[in-house]
């Protein structure tokens, strides 16, 4: 993953080092554990990537697969 964005309505804007981009909804995940901090929309939105690891991350620990991501960034583009 090379650049990540927060949209409304908590989507997602990804790029992936092959080129491929879109975006994913995440809103679905704002009931369960540490997600709940998202619902300060000020906290999802500092979302970023980690040079390291490849993997979008926000405060309080959170960080999402970037294997899945691809695979929703995909499946969404109907590719």
């Amino acid at each position: 993953m090379t650049a990540c964005k927060a949209e409304e309505d908590y989507k997602l804007w990804l790029r992936f080092e092959d080129g491929v981009e879109g975006s994913v909804s995440l809103g679905n995940l704002l009931e369960i554990g540490a997600f709940r901090l998202w619902r300060d929309v000020r906290v999802f939105e500092k979302v970023e990537v980690d040079p390291e690891s490849a993997t979008v991350t926000w405060e309080g620990g959170i960080r999402l697969d970037p294997d899945i991501l691809y695979q929703d960034v995909i499946a969404l583009a109907g590719k």
